[in-house]
């Protein structure tokens, strides 16, 4: 679609999509009816906006035209819920209540011209179910947005099935770009949405804001699965390119959404921060015949500075947390993290603030010998201490390398080369080959940069792993 209203449609689908489904699925009270009258009102806004004009608010226009449609298949099911008892007596002589395959039992409602079997009916809470769907009432949070997300990300899911839900419901993506984005058939992949769905369904999943105490794990939860979105677009698993911007971009704008719908969270902003931050190094990371590009040889002039100047701007706030410890560990240069992460070990700090406070390091550089190390290592001994795993080590042994030297890491490194859940990790084996070879053991940097090559899947890693094996070829 080129012309002007085509192009009306698509922006209104990338910036309006989460507002309007969340907001057609309070009146729909089912997520797939939800969907369905969603996409008729794009497909009605391409017909309407031709010989009307796009509207001034297009947002507010198909969620108007969408909430209709979901009232009026409402209505029409409410005739058929009245009528059926009728029908059914003048049929076969069977008096109201239960009906045949299909129907009603008990005068609950019929399908809603969408899925069938799915009844309305109220629940403990005060709030509307709908085959297992649980529609709170007034909550403290106005955007339905935020109701949606926190379903989608409901930790009853499986991860792989709130990331697929995310990017369907909130982003708006197809089951086929999805598909293609995690390089399965789409078939798989519409599976996997109509299981979690169903599971939604079946639990009984609240389409509401969690309760005050819960609040933090589920927002934390959320929290992951944008992290995660946004990791699988920043570095592909597998394929002949190195990113899949789709991914990477979808993950930031549901980080500034977070953001826009919870303003006061410290987590929210420090993912934020994070995700501005990494990707503003993002046009660096390759050269111009798409060779991977190490950050300490990459053309900083590349780099973003509107991304790493909002990044900045949002650490000291995602660290604030940690406001009252008895010292500082990591306060980060130039005062973009003024206050720091408590020495007591960050006490209220989140894993994504420390996490861009590494990242603001970095980004506040001007070139790789300006590296604050001790600073990033003191930042990862926060992060080792209150939210430890072995891929917060391994980090940690990378900045250890720059304030102890390699020999110090590598011995470091050595123990955690026996963590069963690294075991394919290939940047395990990528590490100890890069800490060799900085100490001079070109042999045995030789045979880790092989075992890293046996377990990556990406080409421009792989190749540039099979450069370090062979740099003369």
């Amino acid at each position: 679609m080129t012309d002007a209203v085509g192009a009306a449609v698509a922006e209104a689908h990338v910036r309006e999509w989460a507002f309007v489904l969340a907001a057609t699925a309070r009146v729909a009270a089912d997520l797939d009816l939800a969907e369905d009258c969603v996409q008729d009102a794009y497909a009605k806004a391409l017909v309407h906006w031709r010989e009307t004009g796009v509207p001034r608010r297009p947002g507010a226009w198909l969620t108007t035209v969408a909430t209709r449609r979901a009232l009026e298949l409402h209505r029409r099911a409410d005739v058929a819920r009245r009528k059926l008892p009728l029908l059914i007596d003048r049929a076969d002589g069977a008096v109201g209540g239960d009906a045949l395959d299909g129907g009603v039992r008990g005068g609950g409602a019929p399908d809603h011209g969408a899925r069938g079997g799915r009844a309305l009916g109220g629940d403990a809470g005060g709030g509307d179910a709908l085959g297992g769907y649980v529609w709170s009432g007034v909550d403290a949070y106005p955007d339905d947005r935020l109701r949606l997300v926190f379903t989608c990300c409901h930790p009853a899911l499986a991860e792989e099935a709130r990331v697929a839900l995310t990017l369907r419901l909130v982003c708006g993506l197809t089951s086929a770009e999805i598909a293609k984005a995690f390089l399965v058939k789409e078939a798989t992949m519409q599976a996997r949405i109509t299981r979690a769905k169903q599971k939604i369904s079946r639990s009984g999943i609240p389409y509401r804001i969690p309760r005050v105490a819960e609040l933090p794990e589920r927002i934390g939860a959320v929290l992951d699965v944008v992290h995660l979105v946004y990791a699988a677009g920043h570095t592909a698993g597998d394929g002949d390119e190195l990113t899949r911007p789709e991914l990477a971009d979808r993950g930031l704008d549901l980080a500034r959404m977070m953001r826009m719908l919870l303003p006061e969270d410290a987590e929210v902003a420090g993912l934020l921060a994070l995700l501005l931050l990494t990707e503003a190094r993002q046009p660096a990371r390759v050269d111009e015949t798409g060779q991977l590009v190490l950050m300490e040889n990459q053309n900083r002039a590349l780099w973003d500075q509107q991304l790493i100047a909002e990044g900045l701007q949002l650490v000291p706030e995602a660290l604030a947390g940690g406001a009252g410890g008895c010292g500082t560990v990591g306060g980060v240069t130039g005062g973009a993290a003024g206050g720091g992460v408590g020495g007591g070990g960050g006490v209220g700090v989140g894993r994504f603030g420390v996490m861009a406070a590494v990242a603001a390091v970095h980004g506040e550089a001007g070139r790789w010998e300006d590296t604050d190390w001790g600073e990033i290592l003191g930042l990862y001994d926060v992060l080792f201490r209150r939210w430890p795993s072995p891929v917060v080590t391994l980090n940690r042994i990378v900045a250890l390398s720059y304030v102890a030297g390699p020999a110090a890491a590598l011995r470091e490194l050595e123990e955690l080369s026996n963590d069963p859940a690294l075991a394919t990790y290939p940047y395990l084996a990528s590490t100890r080959a890069e800490l060799l070879r900085r100490t001079g053991r070109s042999a045995e940097a030789r045979a880790a940069y092989e075992e890293a090559l046996a377990f990556t899947s990406n080409s421009v890693e792989a190749d540039f792993l099979q450069r370090r094996i062979t740099p003369d070829a």
